[in-house]
């Protein structure tokens, strides 16, 4: 059974970057669907982008232009680099995976994004 762990998280101020990362415990295969959600305090957990079989991906249009996700399937890793980070992009940070085929969700423990000068 697959499990994700998210790192890479922490304090950046505005207008810096951070890179996070999602390793999967088991095996991913380039046709899963592997996203990024993130959950701001008192708010509900949102897509910030997605990558889905081909290699094709999507962003939310608060992340478009700044966000990028990747995969490494040698490494069973996805990423997400976020660059020009606004304080209003401080949110947990969840990745989640839904094995091809099958509407199978596997989500990570997350991990906390604070974009303050």
């Amino acid at each position: 059974q697959v499990q994700l762990v998210e790192s890479g998280g922490g304090l950046v101020q505005p207008g810096g970057s951070l890179r996070l990362s999602c390793a999967a415990s088991g095996r991913i295969f380039s046709f899963d669907t592997m996203g990024w959600y993130r959950q701001a305090p008192g708010k509900q957990r949102e897509l910030v982008a997605v990558i889905i079989s081909g290699g094709s991906t999507r962003y939310a249009d608060s992340v478009k232009g700044r966000f990028t996700i990747s995969r490494d399937i040698a490494k069973n890793t996805v990423y997400l680099q976020m660059n020009s980070l606004k304080p209003e992009d401080t949110a947990v940070y969840y990745c989640k995976r839904v094995a091809y085929g099958t509407s199978q969700e596997t989500w990570g423990q997350g991990t906390q994004v604070t974009v303050s000068s």
